[in-house]
């Protein structure tokens, strides 16, 4: 989602979203720098409703279903009969898998928010949180749940926002979805957890892995993995910031225009064929996996009444500067964490130096170069369910 550069919207071909939705506007609308990210929103509260996850995958061991989970929602059974160890991909499912029933903001309403999730593999072994990119959903990790699910308890949702969840008509920021990933794991999961994220979900995963802990919560965050993660480093060259109160008429002209280019661009976007060729600009190793149901998946959450305005808002929101550089969040970590970079090294949005400026500040994670682009985990699934699944049974002693 961000680059490590600075790009004129004039000038540049394609804009390092994690997913083809995004790519237009980036391009079309953004009158500040791409690699922004997220510079406030009021903290989402921890009084999410626990609900009934998904009936779990066939894995020849105890396994979660409905009968022996915490009331709430009741669960949709398009996953009852599917076989983890028949090597097939998750399916793609355009009503979903699972509700849970999230409040978001601190005293919000008791259940305001849909947030589609699922669930596969035995509930008694070890969990992993996997976290989509901007634009994707659960779904991206179709290649990669099946797999996993095998030795471990996996979890993959719909950020708020995006994918089959609810679109509300809110601010959005990295803390939204940081506290959405960190009330799951408490409400939801209930254990410790192994997040994993590409993108966008990347940079979430790593917000909630650093706040782990934070504000009397337990420490359910026991390592994190970031494919190609987004975020924005600190510049010790860069000017000081101005404080001149902005100029009331120009910025609402400028959000005017701002707005109506991205919802036109929107529109242009969200069809069938440009997703498929921004998919295939970000699968640049291999576009094997560029398939007719990972463009659905894509495409029918860009059909919700709201879907445009939100698109708009998560642009507007994060086109001016993060709230938090990641310089800083793996200064709140301390090296407390075991980190794991699977990084595609062909990334056209996010170059491997993303990486390698990772690793400088934090020398104790761990890289596996992977021969892909942006979407590695996707792009080359074998390797990184390789990677991580090697990183995960170390942190567990496995």
């Amino acid at each position: 989602f961000f680059s490590q550069r600075r790009i004129r919207p004039t000038t540049m071909k394609t804009t390092p979203a994690s997913i083809a939705v995004a790519c237009s506007a980036l391009a079309l609308a953004s009158s500040s720098s791409c690699q922004a990210f997220a510079p406030a929103f009021t903290s989402a509260s921890s009084t999410a409703v626990r609900t009934t996850p998904l009936h779990a995958a066939t894995t020849g061991e105890s396994t979660t279903t409905s009968s022996d989970s915490p009331s709430g929602t009741s669960p949709l059974n398009s996953l009852d009969s599917f076989d983890v160890h028949a090597g097939e991909r998750l399916p793609w499912y355009e009503g979903g898998y699972s509700t849970w029933k999230w409040s978001g903001r601190k005293g919000g309403e008791k259940g305001h928010y849909s947030i589609n999730y699922l669930e596969l593999g035995d509930k008694s072994k070890p969990s992993l949180l996997l976290i989509h990119g901007f634009g994707a959903s659960a779904y991206h990790f179709r290649h990669n749940i099946p797999e996993l699910a095998k030795d471990y308890h996996v979890y993959a949702f719909d950020l708020l926002g995006f994918g089959l969840s609810d679109k509300p008509l809110e601010d959005y920021s990295a803390e939204v979805w940081r506290d959405q990933a960190l009330d799951f794991i408490d409400e939801v999961i209930g254990k410790p957890t192994i997040v994993a994220g590409n993108s966008l979900g990347g940079f979430t995963s790593l917000y909630a892995t650093a706040h782990s802990g934070d504000d009397g919560r337990e420490d359910l965050i026991k390592g994190c993995v970031l494919l190609n993660a987004a975020g924005r480093f600190r510049d010790p060259d860069a000017p000081a910031e101005s404080s001149a109160e902005p100029n009331a008429v120009i910025e609402t002209i400028k959000e005017w225009i701002q707005r109506a280019v991205i919802r036109a661009s929107f529109i242009y976007t969200k069809q069938p064929a440009r997703i498929e060729q921004v998919l295939r600009q970000v699968y640049p190793v291999s576009d094997a996996n560029v398939d007719a149901e990972l463009v659905e998946s894509i495409r029918v959450p860009s059909l919700d009444p709201n879907a445009a305005e939100v698109f708009y808002r998560v642009i507007a929101k994060n086109g001016s500067g993060p709230s938090v550089y990641v310089d800083d969040l793996l200064a709140k970590l301390g090296g407390g964490k075991p980190i794991l970079l699977a990084w595609g090294e062909s990334d056209p949005w996010i170059r491997p130096q993303a990486a390698d400026k990772i690793q400088a500040l934090y020398p104790q994670s761990r890289r596996v170069s992977i021969d892909a682009g942006h979407c590695p985990h996707d792009e080359d699934p074998n390797a990184v369910n390789k990677a991580i699944l090697d990183f995960a049974n170390e942190v567990h002693g496995l």
